[in-house]
């Protein structure tokens, strides 16, 4: 998959590709000097005119607005125009060399994103999301909690499934209900596995008047600088599952 060069209105500013990090998972260095990302969804036209939902592409940044990852989602054309936000679908995460870094899988549930199946004991409804880097290397997981409809919550883990945070939301999320927040930011808060310490955020960010238009996301997720750069890749992650479950609203 080639690295995206240029966007509208001039050159990709890529941030310089950190040196000195042995033993770290391949393109993953650049995490190692972060302690937050800004992702932005690219508005497709033809998706604004049309209403046909297109594959979803998004730039992953830093603070300071440098290029970190480009973001593009590889689903099937039929499951995106009939199972919407509950489509399956494999993330490719690349640098800007064009290499695949890391790779986000999330299986195709017919009731997954429903809080009350969820809630009422039905695991296998739980939307998941797994987490490779390098691909075919799995660091992490991310799977929707048992915390009922109007509060939506997740659990990031490692590979074998032992919990490392929680995220929890606040407000309708869970019931589905978009369009309460199309005019607001939203927040879901990290915590410790053990609930005690806040150790980080991932929130839904306005996007304007044009973006209000159609499901184009932005978002930031913050984490501790010294966090293991494994377990940034898996919040990236839980960011996505987050924007598809609640804000990957179909216009038609």
């Amino acid at each position: 998959m080639a690295a995206q060069t240029t966007q509208p209105g001039g050159q990709v500013q890529w941030m310089s590709k950190p040196e000195g990090h042995s033993g770290c998972p391949p393109g993953l260095e650049y995490l190692t000097q972060i302690d937050q990302l800004l992702i932005h969804q690219q508005v497709d036209l033809f998706e604004v005119l049309t209403g046909w939902e297109v594959s979803n592409r998004y730039a992953v940044k830093n603070s300071v607005g440098q290029q970190v990852f480009f973001s593009a989602e590889e689903s099937d054309v039929c499951m995106r125009q009939c199972c919407g936000n509950n489509r399956g679908f494999v993330m490719h995460i690349t640098d800007n060399a064009g290499q695949e870094v890391i790779r986000l899988s999330r299986e195709f549930k017919c009731w997954a994103g429903c809080g009350c199946f969820c809630c009422a004991g039905n695991d296998c409804c739980a939307s998941e999301m797994t987490i490779e880097a390098p691909v075919g290397t799995i660091v992490g997981r991310v799977k929707q909690k048992k915390t009922g409809c109007c509060y939506p919550g997740f659990i990031v883990s490692d590979p074998e499934g032992t919990p490392i945070f929680n995220i929890n939301g606040l407000g309708c999320c869970g019931m589905g209900c978009q369009n309460c927040f199309c005019t607001d930011d939203v927040e879901f808060n990290v915590y410790s596995a053990d609930m005690q310490h806040e150790v980080g955020k991932i929130s839904k960010q306005w996007a304007g008047c044009l973006r209000g238009c159609t499901d184009a996301s932005n978002f930031g997720v913050s984490f501790p600088m010294d966090l293991d750069v494994k377990v940034k890749a898996s919040m990236l992650g839980a960011c996505f599952l987050i924007d598809y479950m609640f804000f990957e609203i179909n216009n038609k």
